[in-house]
């Protein structure tokens, strides 16, 4: 018999605020109900546990690396649903004291931590549109290492917010194997609006590869705003599933036989004759 190899997998979206507790228990929540929809992979946004006023604020909760209440937390939902999930970013503690690693954490359906992925290209911007100034490397320190893990439902691939900009990372992931690229964002509305859409699209159809795309997506206490539209990709540039605006979750199947079909029927990735990784 053909082995069935669609599975169904999850995005969340939350606007998440500067109370812990209360970001957990919206997480907590809409993890639960993307699990009772079926999927067996569940993303959740960059910074879900915390976005306060400045972001230094992430320092207070900063955890060391293996233990603490927020890999607690999504150990715990992992195993519950029996689901896989992707917890990004939260921070964990470095040698530096005013600095800390924003992780994208994966959890398999028996609660134990596979992969971890530290954000490797840091958002150091002006803009002008709007005035706003980030700068990230103040307060995180750059990761430095790749990251693919093997899975029920093919070679994932992790990355965060930023990274979608820049598409040798993806290439390199593509290198290792990965199928799905897990996504988890806090895009600017600005940006957003400007820069989001094209570039899932671009990554997922240069790479060839499912992109699942987990976002921030309202208004902060800081005053920021950020974009939203969560989105599940497809190989050839489809918007398989999208939510513009709020908390909720989104949720698509994925089919590896596809993704395989197609890259060997237009074989995209063998043709590049340039590396710049």
């Amino acid at each position: 018999m053909k082995e069935n190899r669609k599975r169904r997998i999850a995005a969340v979206q939350m606007a998440s605020s500067p109370n812990v507790s209360a970001n957990l228990l919206e997480a907590e929540k809409l993890v639960g109900e993307a699990a009772e929809q079926g999927a067996q992979l569940v993303v959740l946004p960059e910074n879900f546990a915390l976005i306060g006023e400045k972001d230094r604020d992430q320092l207070k909760i900063r955890e060391a690396p293996g233990d603490g209440p927020l890999q607690n937390f999504l150990a715990q939902l992992a195993e519950r649903h029996g689901i896989w999930l992707a917890g990004g970013a939260i921070p964990l503690r470095t040698n530096d004291d005013n600095k800390l690693r924003a992780a994208c954490l994966v959890y398999n359906d028996r609660g134990e931590q596979v992969a971890r992925y530290d954000k490797i290209h840091l958002f150091d911007v002006h803009i002008s549109e709007s005035g706003e100034n980030y700068k990230e490397s103040e307060v995180i320190e750059p990761g430095d290492e790749v990251v693919v893990v093997d899975s029920p439902f093919g070679k994932l691939g992790l990355a965060v917010c930023y990274d979608l900009r820049f598409p040798e990372l993806f290439r390199k992931l593509m290198r290792q194997g990965a199928e799905i690229v897990l996504l988890p964002a806090a895009f600017t509305a600005i940006t957003g609006l400007a820069h989001w859409e094209p570039l899932l699209r671009a990554r997922a159809i240069e790479n060839q590869c499912y992109l699942v795309a987990a976002a921030q997506g309202g208004y902060h206490k800081s005053g920021r705003e950020t974009h939203g539209h969560a989105m599940i990709i497809s190989p050839w540039g489809q918007c398989l599933a999208e939510l513009q605006k709020g908390a909720g979750t989104i949720a698509s199947e994925v089919d590896l036989e596809y993704l395989h079909t197609l890259r060997r029927n237009f074989p995209a990735l063998e043709h590049c004759r340039i590396s710049c990784v």
